[in-house]
């Protein structure tokens, strides 16, 4: 749906229940208990006149961003949010998201670095809350150890969720990197572990298909474990077709662009018949 159609129904609906609450009274009360009513009610109509006019200023005031991101025109979108966060040092964690995501989405890994650098210079705060797309965009540019070093600096801060996921791009990274005795420690952790059926089997994948074959001395090691983690897999996902909705839901994150070719390999290796 529209931004624009989202602004309208919102206020319409808003105005609507402030209008049935205005004139609930005026034809149900007798003139004493409509004044007792509004006396001890006014101030619920105050607040939902200020949602209204909260809403419909914050609307007005990004009109501009919701119309390129509804026409997705990224080249236009990059110049709009570089003169609002880089120009005039707006550095507002939703700004500096939608900037660093849109970066990505062109393929401009240097100018995501560059974002990163002077939001973390703003706000260190910043480069944690966006760690996952500041340390994929080090993949892409192709800087592996960068990568490497990245999440390594930041393994075990944040949610849960995204500790998961940035202790998964470290593996990966490693991985990359071909330091596959390290990887293989960081894959085997998740996938017996994690409560991301996901990760754990885009782990147990990686160790029973590449690391497994890098690492012969440590095959059998290595591919009971893969076979640990594709059972845990099984178990939340039972069909394919599971899989490919949960996968498919994970890559409107865009620091998924990378993965979506290994979700796919993932999915066949472990629905695969045995």
């Amino acid at each position: 749906m529209k931004f624009q159609s989202v602004f309208i129904i919102f206020n319409i609906l808003l105005i609507f229940f402030l209008g049935f609450l205005c004139l609930f009274p005026l034809f149900f009360l007798d003139d004493q208990l409509f004044s007792v009513f509004w006396g001890s009610n006014w101030y619920l109509f105050l607040i939902i006149a200020l949602i209204i006019a909260a809403f419909d200023v914050f609307f007005l005031t990004n009109r501009r961003l919701y119309s390129l991101l509804e026409r997705e025109d990224w080249p236009a979108l990059v110049h709009y949010l570089e003169d609002r966060v880089l120009r005039k040092g707006k550095y507002s964690p939703r700004l500096v998201r939608i900037l660093a995501n849109t970066y990505l989405v062109l393929s401009d890994s240097a100018g995501v670095i560059s974002l990163e650098n002077k939001a973390g210079a703003a706000n260190p705060g910043l480069v944690d809350d966006n760690a996952l797309v500041f340390g994929t965009a080090r993949i892409l540019g192709k800087d592996i150890s960068g990568a490497v070093r990245f999440f390594e600096a930041r393994l075990g801060r944040g949610k849960a969720a995204m500790r998961q996921w940035i202790s998964w791009y470290y593996g990966f990274s490693l991985l990359l990197n071909q330091e596959y005795e390290n990887a293989s420690r960081e894959f085997s952790s998740l996938a017996r572990t994690s409560n991301d059926g996901v990760i754990s089997g885009l782990s147990a994948y990686f160790l029973g298909t590449l690391i497994a074959k890098s690492m012969p001395e440590h095959g059998k090691v290595l591919q009971s474990t893969a076979a640990e983690g594709r059972a845990r897999v099984l178990s939340t996902f039972p069909q394919l077709k599971n899989w490919t909705k949960e996968t498919t839901g994970i890559r409107s994150e865009i620091h998924t662009a990378v993965l979506a070719k290994y979700m796919e390999e993932t999915g066949r290796w472990i629905y695969a018949p045995a």
